[in-house]
């Protein structure tokens, strides 16, 4: 087995029907004319068949939009859509995860807090032993325990979770539901950051004027015809592109092909050798983990030390380069950072490393990103240091030059179409999505990674990004639509902490191992079990569509609005969290709205009756002028009249704001600072780094417990992806499960022999269940493979306080005891009355 199991097929793109463009008209004959235009007409001749009891309804995901076959009232196969550039195979783990085992059925009580109460045998979360409930018995708990914390702790005591990927739609947005209902309600404390690019979002800010991990790069065509030199640092947008934030589009395919027809000579740095490494043969170079900013100072020495570097761009451009200097040279500190103390760090050789430097000053070079880099102990550094270099180089404007950090993420990179935003339901505090930093959700924010160390802490004062907050009492966390255990570090850290709640309350479809730890599980529907409406694309926009039921719920599944809607009710606000409107009224006002917004680009989109039964997504134009959009072409046209959001108005290499936050972790300038272990570290134990990428055939943690997991993993376990240079001395082969540990947590992996990891490192990809051996145990054996059982929960540093996913060393071993069986994928022990079980 190897990680080129899933294989990505291709689908031929066919047009489809697009809004007509025209003059903006004006009076009853336009709208009358409007009715008979040929876009509606043929919109119509698209409607769902039904021959021999079957349907097939078109709708959208995370992994894409797809035809879902429905027969008999059950969805037998999903198809990709025609449209689609490189539909993922992971549409069957999709549909599977309708039906699977581990599907949560009924509104479910945690026996111990049922029977004794809210904290009782906190030890005993996730160890089963639920009791089934009504639905209005479930609603009174819930509506109750929300009264009791807020009357006896204060409305700080309550913490609306909800992060995670959750489902795309602009109605059954679980995160925003929950905010909405508990806004209206009497409050909460709320997260503010994410995990995915929690310390670049905050240092980019007073880097670059903007958090910019989210916006739009240089487009694919812009780099196919001008750029010589394309480095994927950490990033690999033939995995990662598979799914989108919104209705995937797969768009990085088709600009990665275009990449390959254009012969632009490609280069990956990365410990693994990625699918998009593999594709474009790419040249592969494999520093150390966590040694990144070494390598990108030594590079950048060698521009500075040969006369490389683009003195003008940084004089006019620039901020701080000559606060910088002396750290680069060693006039600071003694030690210059040269490719020869580089490559003592780095493991990559000096020549190589002077190389580089050349190879992208002579070139048009574009340095394209990954997240993982700034998931790591000191992590901002990685990104501000990637900034720095873009700059040094002086391309950054230019058709096809300086840097990207959205080329893995949602298909950064594809064209942006001239079309209306699809506007979505609020939080009835004026926020909408929630997650980046520039967003509020509450009153009370701590930063999202930070939550564990708030239940252990209450009452710490904490530094964030220049300020200070200080940590609340929470007594009850609420969590819709995301999986802190899988996506939180230090699981055993996680459990300790989780033993301070009262009450912990999910949503959610299937039995996570955050539903198993839960107090109150109810279940809610998939978004294939409900209506909503969508865009196609998160940088593309291409396509609205709509997200049609494909089947009924299954078993007493209810969607996430009507189970908020029915807590709301219960605390007396049930007519200000629905507005009285419907699902499918709020979906037609969404559409309308977006309506306005096309008419006003002279664009008249359809009737939204037409629209919604045409069975077709609805296409939008793609100008020239986005075709070709340049990241940062305006600034580098004039810095003045298009000055960037940071203090100077220029690219900040020495921050004077963060300089004046005098943290210890977190210097004015980018620097090189020791994390806690690393591959060969000072101060490292054990003798292999531990790398965790994004799966290949999942979505994080979704599909996990779905059918799809058959298709890559070993022995029922999560694949551990090994060297065999590594392999060989500890007797594992291809195939054999093992145990990889730490002094943080162990878990069993099934082995993954390949030259396609770098020796020194392992690889367990992120997002598996985490199933421990003894729920009461803490430190127990994790029986499937959740990497988070290894990492550290430190944050990466006082100013961004975001995650360390990507830190970490270990030790791996073949496993020669009794094999434990895997449970987290079924039901767990459900009591339905005293004395019986279901």
């Amino acid at each position: 087995m190897s990680k080129k199991t899933h294989e990505l097929r291709g689908v031929a793109h066919t047009d489809i029907e697009s809004p007509t463009r025209r003059r903006f008209l004006q009076g009853s004959a336009a709208t009358a004319a409007l009715s008979a235009m040929p876009f509606s007409l043929s919109l119509l001749s698209g409607g769902a068949m039904a021959q021999s009891g079957s349907k097939e309804v078109i709708s959208g995901c995370h992994w894409g939009v797809f035809t879902g076959v429905v027969e008999d009232g059950r969805a037998v196969k999903f198809k990709p859509w025609g449209g689609d550039p490189q539909p993922t195979p992971m549409l069957e783990g999709v549909r599977d995860s309708i039906y699977s085992a581990s599907r949560i059925r009924y509104p479910m009580v945690r026996r111990a807090w049922l029977e004794q109460g809210p904290g009782a045998d906190p030890d005993g979360r996730g160890n089963g032993d639920f009791v089934r409930v009504s639905w209005d018995k479930a609603i009174e708990l819930v509506a109750n325990e929300l009264t009791r914390v807020r009357e006896e702790y204060g409305q700080q005591a309550v913490y609306g979770g909800s992060y995670g990927w959750k489902s795309p739609g602009k109605l059954h947005n679980c995160k925003t539901l929950l905010r909405r209902m508990l806004n209206l309600t009497g409050g909460f404390t709320s997260s503010i950051g994410d995990y995915s690019t929690g310390a670049a979002q905050v240092i980019l800010p007073y880097v670059s004027g903007s958090i910019e991990v989210y916006e739009q790069c240089t487009t694919y065509p812009v780099l196919a015809e001008h750029t010589d030199l394309m480095v994927f640092w950490g990033c690999d947008p033939r995995n990662n592109s598979q799914i989108s934030w919104q209705v995937a589009d797969h768009g990085a395919f088709k600009g990665i092909d275009q990449l390959k027809e254009a012969g632009v000579k490609t280069l990956c740095i990365d410990p693994l050798r990625t699918n998009t490494c593999d594709y474009l043969d790419g040249e592969w170079i494999a520093p150390k983990p966590q040694t990144d900013v070494p390598l990108m100072l030594g590079i950048a020495h060698t521009l500075l030390s040969e006369d490389l570097h683009d003195q003008k761009f940084l004089d006019r451009y620039t901020s701080g380069f000559e606060e910088f200097r002396p750290y680069l040279t060693g006039e600071s500190d003694g030690q210059p950072k040269d490719a020869d103390w580089a490559a003592d760090i780095c493991g990559i050789d000096a020549e190589t490393i002077r190389d580089l430097a050349r190879r992208f000053a002579n070139n048009r070079t574009m340095l394209a990103l990954g997240y993982s880099m700034q998931r790591q102990h000191h992590g901002e550094q990685s990104t501000w240091m990637l900034v720095t270099l873009a700059c040094m180089l002086g391309q950054v404007g230019l058709p096809g030059g300086g840097y990207g950090l959205s080329y893995h993420y949602s298909s950064g990179g594809a064209p942006t179409h001239n079309s209306p935003i699809v506007k979505a339901i609020d939080d009835a505090a004026g926020g909408g999505m929630g997650g980046s930093v520039d967003e509020a959700g509450s009153d009370i924010m701590i930063p999202v990674a930070r939550f564990v160390e708030t239940l252990l802490n209450p009452g710490k004062t904490m530094q964030f990004n220049g300020s200070e907050i200080e940590l609340p009492v929470i007594k009850l966390a609420y969590w819709a639509g995301g999986n802190p255990f899988a996506h939180h570090q230090d699981r055993n850290e996680m459990l300790r902490a989780w033993r301070e709640l009262d009450t912990f309350i999910v949503n959610d479809f299937q039995w996570t191992a955050t539903a198993r730890h839960a107090d109150i599980v109810l279940p809610c529907t998939t978004s294939y079990e409900r209506n909503d409406i969508e865009q196609v694309g998160d940088y593309a926009l291409s396509h609205i569509v709509a997200m049609r039921k494909i089947v009924e719920p299954q078993f007493e599944a209810r969607d996430d609005f009507d189970i908020f809607a029915a807590i709301a009710d219960k605390l007396g606000k049930g007519y200000e969290f629905t507005q009285g409107r419907s699902e499918m009224d709020w979906i037609r006002g969404f559409y309308e709205g977006a309506k306005i917004e096309a008419r006003a680009k002279g664009m008249e989109m359809p009737v939204f009756d037409v629209f919604w039964e045409s069975n077709k997504p609805l296409a939008f134009p793609l100008e020239d002028e986005q075709k070709n959009f340049v990241r940062h072409e305006a600034f580098r046209k004039d810095p003045i009249l298009n000055a960037l959001g940071t203090a100077t108005g220029k690219f900040e290499i020495y921050s004077r704001a963060i300089a004046g936050f005098a943290y210890d972790d977190c210097p004015p300038h980018p620097t090189w600072m020791e994390p806690i272990e690393r591959l060969d570290g000072p101060t490292t134990k054990y003798p292999l780094g531990i790398s965790s990428n994004h799966p290949a055939g999942r979505l994080h943690s979704q599909l996990c417990g779905t059918a799809f997991r058959e298709t890559y993993a070993v022995q029922n376990r999560e694949p551990c992806m090994i060297n065999p240079e590594d392999a060989e001395p500890r007797g594992i082969k291809d195939g054999d499960v093992v145990r990889v540990f730490n002094d943080r947590g162990q878990i069993l992996a099934g082995a993954v022999v390949t030259d396609d990891i770098m020796p020194g490192v392992i690889m367990v990809s992120e997002g598996g269940w985490f199933d421990p051996l003894d729920p009461r145990e803490i430190g127990s054996l994790c029986r499937y493979g959740d990497v988070n059982n290894l990492t550290p929960g430190i944050a990466t540093s006082k100013l961004a306080q975001a995650n360390c996913g990507q830190t970490g060393a270990g030790d791996v071993e073949k496993f020669t005891g009794e094999l434990p069986e895997v449970y987290v994928f079924s039901q767990p022990e459900i009591i339905t009355k005293p004395g019986t079980s279901a």
